[in-house]
């Protein structure tokens, strides 16, 4: 009997182990990376944590070298200064994925805001106290550039490019590329609450993203949630204007998503737009033109893109009450509240 309980427990323990080695182990980096919160969780293999790191910050200097409006040096800073109309890939990629989410905006997203977001002062400049919005709306407009051989060509030397709106996503589906060539099979990677994820979580489930509550000035990160969202393959986005906005002198809301019909801060009681789709740039760009939108237009919009995964959540009766609306097919991903 001892015998056949010492080879019960044998295989037990064996079976035990078994589990325990099929497990993948994660390593997990976590910084800043384009002037926000990093943090990398992967299976990766062979590869240390300082190499992983170090691999990251080398894609993180190409990314602001290339899109980004906040470094002076960058290529896209320079093309708007006429300096160059060299493109790179970077950059080819994000006009063509804008003017496909452009096509489907009606005029409420386009990447040739920039005058008008510098001019409101979102753009890492002191704003202007009464900007000329019809002197700059001259010069906004998808259809005052064009990419040809490599190069770009603008209408008016006075075009500005921003990719504020698409440039995030599109970093974390490089990033999501770069530990998936180092061997991880699942992964999540998130620069400032834009997410790409695959397969499971280290307690093998579906990885769990928070969706935050929209009040004004919600800064805690993570501490106030209004829903998680269960994933295991694709990006998630989240656009609102509870952070970056300031009162003016009258005190009314300036926020950082602009209409680029208008020129102005777009307003509405849409709070938060989280998109989920294939890409992170994809849900970055799709959030940003829902939240342009305005919550009944999005709402209208959302009819006519039945595939389209979002999760809005809208001004209530009072400041602490909320509406939301869900996608049906969000509605899968969205997790039960506990």
């Amino acid at each position: 009997m001892l015998n056949t309980f010492a080879k019960w427990m044998s295989v037990m323990l064996a079976a035990t182990c078994a589990g325990c080695a099929s497990r993948p182990a994660y390593t997990v980096v976590e910084g800043t990376m384009l002037g926000t919160t990093l943090r990398a969780v992967a299976d990766v293999r062979d590869v240390g944590k300082q190499q992983l790191y170090a691999a990251i910050m080398e894609l993180d200097r190409e990314a602001k070298a290339s899109m980004s409006i906040f470094d002076e040096e960058s290529l896209l800073s320079r093309l708007n200064r006429n300096e160059t109309d060299s493109i790179d890939r970077h950059i080819a990629y994000c006009l063509a994925l804008a003017d496909s989410i452009g096509a489907l905006s009606d005029g409420r997203y386009d990447v040739t805001v920039k005058p008008l977001v510098e001019a409101w002062g979102f753009a890492g400049k002191a704003r202007t106290a009464e900007p000329n919005i019809d002197s700059l709306l001259q010069f906004v407009g998808r259809e005052k550039v064009a990419i040809r051989d490599g190069r770009l060509i603008k209408s008016d030397p006075r075009v500005q490019l921003d990719f504020n709106s698409i440039a995030k996503g599109y970093t974390v589906d490089l990033l999501a590329r770069l530990v998936e060539s180092l061997g991880a099979r699942n992964y999540l990677v998130d620069i400032g609450g834009e997410v790409r994820c695959r397969g499971l979580n280290p307690h093998g489930q579906a990885w769990r993203i928070g969706v935050e509550t929209p009040f004004d000035g919600n800064m805690s990160d993570g501490q106030y949630l209004q829903k998680r969202i269960a994933m295991s393959d694709g990006g998630l986005a989240t656009s609102g204007n509870y952070r970056r906005y300031y009162l003016d002198g009258q005190g009314r809301k300036m926020a950082h998503t602009i209409d680029p019909r208008t020129g102005r801060s777009t307003l509405s009681r849409l709070l938060s737009v989280t998109v989920a789709a294939a890409t992170c740039a994809e849900a970055d760009a799709l959030g940003t033109m829902f939240l342009a939108m305005g919550a009944d237009d999005a709402l209208q919009a959302i009819e006519r893109m039945p595939n389209v995964k979002v999760y809005f959540i809208l001004a209530g009766n009072n400041e602490e009450e909320y509406q939301e609306y869900i996608s049906p097919a969000m509605q899968a991903l969205i997790m039960e509240q506990r």
